[in-house]
């Protein structure tokens, strides 16, 4: 399991929109370093050290599961996407963005490319009133004293001013959400981003049992035969788990994402069975649908059906080789009527086709932006 760890960071402009770049900056850690808490008011504050604009300036408290090594790479390369140019003599000037780490928990470090806690956050009062905002009674690991009493202690005598215009704090996805299914047709990689999720966010995963059900390399060979048996002891596993992992409280992870959700079922079942059987399943689906826990949000990947018909022969499933064209659209157009009569579903239909997100971290960042901001 993946430790969440908290740190202090300080952030700075003087060049542009600062405040729009502050705020773009914030926006950027919540996607890339992990979930921001807290953000302190916005100061105004002189140069120093070199005659330049007047910064604006602020700090954030964030969990995140980055070690603090790989955290202020990270940084760097934020700083980098928001147009910052480091002079080569490493002295002060001018900045679209300035990203610091002032504390990390309760650690002390001392290495070659990171000091922490900040060795001049003690000096500063654009650094010290806004952490006292957002972390008072957090002590300072090598003096072990507040901030707050740091801050009365500093010898810093530079105006500082306190905006009135506020930053806004990204909601993490952990808080907007306590349950996510993830949906999309055979081969479109549902399974593959739930667990890049669940292990990101620490979630718990309900990922559907397929492997185990000894109908479906029956199926694939003779559909009309073995199609009631295999639609029906899915119905029941799906019900069965969904039932048993849904009502469990984890106390350790706050958020759920699955692979599946229960109407799957039923679309899948429109698709392979005859109307007779069919109308037997709809009695049976309909009677449990009732004490399904529906999902805070539905995620849809839909991936065109040549990408899905690669995907499938990469994976490598015997059973899945005869998978056909056809099949694969009729399942796409079920999903396709499930969305559009269910208005109280909370869906999210995303376009996966072009994107590459197990291989590409920005594919796989697009995607859990568009969740995060649905």
């Amino acid at each position: 399991m993946k430790i969440q760890r908290i740190t202090y960071l300080s952030l700075g402009s003087n060049q542009g929109d600062k405040l729009e770049n502050l705020q773009k900056a914030i926006i950027l850690l919540s996607e890339q370093v992990g979930s921001i808490l807290k953000v302190a008011p916005v100061y105004k504050t002189p140069a120093l050290g070199f005659d330049g604009n007047d910064f604006l300036n602020t700090c954030v408290q964030v969990s995140t599961y980055l070690p603090p090594e790989t955290l202020m790479l990270r940084l760097l390369e934020i700083e980098l996407e928001l147009g910052r140019a480091r002079n080569d003599d490493q002295s002060y000037s001018n900045r679209i963005i300035d990203l610091d780490i002032l504390l990390f928990d309760d650690e002390i470090i001392f290495s070659k490319e990171l000091t922490v806690p900040h060795p001049r956050m003690l000096e500063r009062k654009f650094v010290l009133y806004p952490l006292a905002d957002i972390a008072s009674t957090v002590k300072h690991p090598i003096h072990n004293y507040s901030i707050s009493h740091a801050l009365e202690l500093c010898k810093d005598s530079s105006d500082i001013l306190k905006l009135s215009e506020a930053l806004i704090r990204p909601v993490p996805l952990t808080e907007k959400y306590s349950y996510i299914a993830i949906e999309g047709n055979i081969g479109a990689g549902k399974t593959t981003l739930a667990k890049m999720m669940s292990d990101e966010f620490n979630a718990k995963m309900v990922l559907e049992r397929f492997a185990d059900n000894p109908f479906l390399p029956k199926f694939y060979e003779d559909k009309e035969r073995f199609a009631f048996p295999l639609e029906m002891s899915f119905l029941a596993d799906r019900y069965q788990q969904l039932t048993d992992d849904l009502a469990q409280f984890d106390l350790f992870k706050s958020l759920i994402v699955s692979d599946y959700y229960i109407f799957k079922s039923l679309i899948f079942a429109q698709v392979t069975l005859a109307q007779e059987e069919y109308n037997l399943y709809r009695r049976m689906f309909d009677l449990m649908y009732k004490e399904i826990t529906k999902p805070d949000l539905y995620v849809y990947l839909y991936q065109n059906t040549d990408r899905l018909l690669e995907n499938i022969q990469k994976r490598g499933r015997s059973y899945e080789h005869n998978i056909s064209k056809d099949y694969l659209d009729k399942i796409h157009k079920g999903y396709q009527q499930f969305i559009s009569t269910q208005p109280q579903l909370n869906t999210l239909v995303i376009d996966v086709s072009e994107l590459d997100f197990v291989n590409n971290i920005k594919d796989y960042k697009f995607i859990i932006s568009k969740i995060g901001t649905y």
